[in-house]
């Protein structure tokens, strides 16, 4: 095997992985308020990853918020925090898409603040690996 097409499987092999897409949450649409006692609202979720990714209905996905902080003290530097959020399950998957719902919202005095404490447009997304 030559010199270059050493190169061009080892490029192939890995393009998956240089560059590898992020995905994130796109859309949400909610129930309109009716002004009802003890009325719950739905909301779904919708995201750029599906069955190609190999999401399934039931699947659990990660969910996460970069939050940036300068340091106006001795570096001025900035500071970047993946904080996860909570988790989602899929309720519908299509090739590239899925409609999830929320699973589960992270909340308590051991979890950082968050301006908006739900899931939201932009939010990353990432399969849940099994523990």
């Amino acid at each position: 095997m030559t010199l270059a097409r050493k190169f061009l499987f080892v490029y192939l092999f890995l393009s998956n992985i240089i560059f590898a897409r992020e995905y994130f949450i796109f859309s949400v649409e909610h129930d309109l308020p009716m002004g009802m006692e003890e009325e719950v609202l739905r909301k779904n979720y919708f995201i750029n990853i599906g069955e190609k990714q190999g999401v399934t209905v039931g699947t659990t996905l990660d969910v996460f918020r970069t939050v940036d902080q300068n340091d106006p003290y001795e570096t001025k530097k900035r500071y970047s925090y993946d904080i996860k959020v909570g988790e989602l399950e899929v309720i519908h998957q299509d090739r590239d898409a899925s409609i999830a719902v929320s699973k589960n919202i992270r909340e308590g005095e051991k979890i950082p603040i968050l301006e908006v404490p739900n899931f939201m447009v932009g939010d990353a997304v990432k399969l849940k690996l099994a523990q």
